[in-house]
């Protein structure tokens, strides 16, 4: 390939003594999360920044455990809390950050 027949031991860790949870043979489940959020429209959105500073301004409320956006270019993107945060302390949030939510 490059041109050497050198080959070269990397003594690598072996995966059942690795912390790595890509490759690691911890045989505890994965579970997914059951939380279910409130999903709401969002417009003015174009970019990673965008979505950034709408991820930000949201999980900074009290009340929010996470706040999730799926940018969708030339259409209304959408957010995802979880939650008790009031769709009005929501929509004052989106709007202090430069954007318009649309509903839920």
């Amino acid at each position: 390939m490059c041109g050497t027949d050198t080959r070269k031991d990397l003594n690598l860790t072996p995966t059942a003594e690795s912390a790595c949870a890509c490759c690691s043979t911890d045989s505890t489940p994965v579970v997914p999360s059951e939380a279910v959020g409130t999903r709401y429209g969002l417009e003015g959105l174009t970019c990673g920044h965008c979505v950034k500073t709408v991820e930000t301004a949201v999980s900074a409320m009290a009340g929010v455990e996470s706040a999730t956006v799926e940018l969708r270019a030339g259409s209304t993107s959408s957010l995802t809390v979880v939650g008790d945060a009031g769709t009005e302390s929501v929509r004052a949030a989106v709007e202090n950050a430069g954007y318009t939510l649309t509903g839920s």
